[in-house]
């Protein structure tokens, strides 16, 4: 697992996020995908939930989101790799990182996952 990961993802928080990830695709939500998208989101406050991609070569390319999500108190978990994250996205690519814009009819899948991330970060 690469480094930047800050806490251990247990197994079924997978299938919880692509649950979301695909609610809310299918019901009209809203992603952006890539590193500076993501980061953009972040910083105007737009973003919902940030998930990253756990192999993504250089790590480095996604150091800065945790420490930037923290500070803007944006919730961030982690997926498997990048081919599967862009997959429960609804994209044809790739993705290293997804920003979750607008959850659709997903409203409680998503504070169900924000509430399990806070308390697996503690």
């Amino acid at each position: 697992m690469p480094q930047f990961v800050k806490y251990e993802m247990p197994e079924e928080m997978y299938s919880k996020v692509a649950d979301l990830l695909q609610k809310s695709v299918k019901s009209k939500g809203k992603v952006k995908a890539g590193v500076n998208e993501v980061t953009k989101m972040v910083e105007r406050g737009s973003a919902k939930l940030i998930i990253m991609a756990q192999d993504v070569s250089p790590e480095e390319l996604l150091l800065h989101i945790p420490a930037l999500c923290d500070s803007k108190k944006v919730p961030y978990t982690y997926y498997k790799d990048k081919k599967s994250l862009g997959e429960v996205s609804g994209l044809k690519v790739k993705a290293s990182c997804i920003a979750l814009v607008n959850e659709g009819q997903a409203t409680k899948e998503l504070a169900a996952l924000v509430k399990q991330i806070e308390e697996l970060k503690k």
